[in-house]
């Protein structure tokens, strides 16, 4: 075999662990428009990659497979569309904003792959108040109640806040608040 001949061509019949270069242009190809359509985690990229190769081309070995994910995570990271930091710190922002705990916040961003010590720094910046606070107007709790207050429903709205990674006291506070406290704490929040 001559060096710059593709390793692929040597025998047809000795499957090769290296992709082919339509593989790896697709590979490419599929990263950017992944990337151009929303933000993904290193892990998203990658199993998304996985999933997509064993469906796309019929020939293709588990060595191939993940060495073209491998190769679309390189690439992701090359171009600069893949940063987890930024990532955890967006969907932070955004948790907060659609009144997630930080608990809450902290499970998703696990399960979309982030590192422990990332969602950490990240989950620093939220204020779980705030969250709570927009919690409550989503639901109609606490200050945001429009009928009246008995003790059935008093259990449901505390019980509610628990259920959603809010901790009790943080549940209580607001529970308490009046209209106008919980908006001010809620517009001070979608500042930062």
């Amino acid at each position: 075999m001559f060096p710059d001949e593709d390793a692929n061509t040597a025998d047809p019949a000795i499957p090769s662990d290296v992709p082919t270069k339509r593989m790896l242009s697709w590979s490419r190809n599929s990263t950017l428009y992944r990337l151009g359509r929303r933000m993904m985690t290193e892990r998203e990229l990658f199993e998304a990659i996985v999933r997509k190769a064993r469906t796309k081309f019929d020939d293709i070995n588990d060595a191939q497979v993940q060495a073209l994910a491998a190769a679309a995570v390189a690439f992701a990271y090359e171009i600069g569309g893949l940063n987890d930091t930024t990532y955890a710190q967006v969907r932070t922002r955004s948790g907060v904003r659609s009144g997630k705990s930080k608990k809450a916040i902290a499970q998703k961003l696990s399960v979309k792959g982030i590192a422990r010590e990332t969602a950490q720094a990240a989950l620093e910046e939220s204020n779980d108040l705030v969250a709570a606070a927009v919690f409550a107007r989503k639901r109609g709790f606490g200050p945001f109640r429009r009928g009246e207050l008995d003790e059935k429903r008093k259990i449901k709205e505390l019980s509610a806040f628990a259920r959603n990674g809010f901790a009790f006291d943080i549940g209580k506070t607001v529970f308490g608040m009046d209209r106008e406290e919980a908006e001010e704490i809620i517009l001070s929040g979608m500042a930062l």
